[in-house]
């Protein structure tokens, strides 16, 4: 691992490999129960072609997290990742963790200091991670970055994300079919594409059931403060909203908001249930194991290409990298029962989430009826869809 990189090989073995080690699970009512399945899978290997650390040496993988490992969100579904890792390869990998690292240039001291202990595979997990990242990976060729998110990608920097829209889309049906008062809520961080493509994802998908509802978005410009948070809730409850959902880091605030305050919510990043036994419908849920173990073992048999999509690599519903949470109690069997086929319909192709005819939140056309966005298109959302009350600038 010390040697300078190898050149980049072909894009279809990367590809080959992450989708034989993260394979897509039928059963999305059990979110948890799908995280231990794929991992168990993994680290048998009976699927795939065998898995092996190609040196004796113990190689030091680093992970970066932007805010605290329980937070019931982002960086508690990547820190489950780096534990799936630490616990498939052994005494192979040591894993190196720091939590709570801003998106400054606190992020390029802590990934300095992680090269600095030996550390060879490096894992910036927050979207403002990704500047610091491309500085250090210039300064250390030698290194493999992986980077949550980004859209940009360096000979020794790939980008890896899913296209958690899809359950946003989901989780939408579920909000639309449960609202008693057609008024949906979204507590959003930034108004950055991988955020909006959720917003309206989560609007379209209520749509499809109850074209009468909307949804109203208050952005809180920070990842994970609670005190925002509950400002924000309260400003949506106050509004008549009866389900809200969210797109923060740390999801603990408003789905307690919710329970307390007899609304429904649905989650993101993982299943957050245990904290909201009525107020509860699903969310949108990480299943980050099977591709960090793919990474580090691209990354360790020195076959590192930075991903696919010309360095990015978007996982999704078929892929097996994002999923939805277990249904509420709340949540009707017909509801459900129509979640889940829809949920194989996107899998197959049958329906994809941004697919025509889309308005704007102007009423201009964006999606002509039988057509549908390209991923680079969703990618580089900087509008509401109809049907949303906000605003972005």
């Amino acid at each position: 691992m010390k040697k300078k990189m190898n050149k980049l090989v072909a894009l279809g073995l990367c590809l080959t490999m992450v989708l034989s080690s993260v394979g897509c699970s039928s059963k999305a009512d059990n979110s948890k129960a799908n995280k231990d399945s794929a991992n168990s899978e993994s680290a048998s290997g009976s699927e795939t072609k065998e898995q092996t650390v190609s040196s004796d040496k113990k190689v030091k993988v680093g992970f970066i997290f932007v805010g605290s490992k329980s937070d019931y969100g982002y960086n508690q579904a990547a820190y489950e990742g780096s534990v799936a890792v630490e616990e498939y390869f052994g005494d192979k990998v040591e894993v190196i963790r720091s939590e709570n690292i801003p998106e400054t240039a606190e992020a390029s001291r802590v990934l300095e200091q992680m090269i600095q202990q030996g550390a060879e595979v490096l894992f910036p997990t927050s979207y403002g991670h990704l500047e610091p990242a491309m500085e250090v990976a210039a300064e250390y060729p030698d290194k493999v970055f992986y980077h949550q998110g980004g859209l940009q990608t360096s000979e020794n920097l790939g980008t890896y994300f899913g296209t958690v829209w899809e359950s946003f889309y989901l989780s939408g049906i579920a909000a639309g079919s449960c609202t008693k008062t057609n008024k949906l809520g979204f507590v959003a961080s930034f108004p950055i594409p991988q955020v909006l493509d959720n917003i309206n994802a989560f609007q379209l998908g209520a749509q499809s059931v109850n074209p009468e509802v909307t949804t109203t978005v208050i952005f809180t410009g920070d990842w994970s403060d609670p005190a925002l948070q509950t400002s924000a809730a309260n400003t949506l409850i106050d509004g008549g909203i009866d389900v809200i959902s969210q797109h923060q880091d740390s999801t603990k605030t408003i789905v307690e908001i919710c329970e307390n305050a007899g609304i429904y919510t649905t989650g993101n990043h993982v299943d957050a249930s245990e904290l909201a036994s009525n107020a509860w419908l699903t969310g949108a849920v990480w299943n980050w194991g099977p591709l960090f173990i793919d990474m580090t073992q691209t990354a360790l048999d020195e076959k590192f290409d930075g991903s696919i999509y010309d360095g990015k690599y978007r996982g999704g519903l078929k892929e097996g990298v994002i999923d939805i949470a277990p249904f509420g109690k709340s949540v009707p069997e017909d509801v459900q029962a129509l979640i889940l086929e829809t949920k194989e319909k996107m899998i197959s192709g049958e329906i994809y989430a941004f697919e025509g005819e889309i308005r704007k939140q102007d009423g201009s056309i964006l999606v002509k009826e039988g057509e549908r966005l390209t991923l680079d298109e969703v990618e580089s959302m900087d509008y509401f869809v109809e049907g949303v009350i906000g605003s972005i600038k």
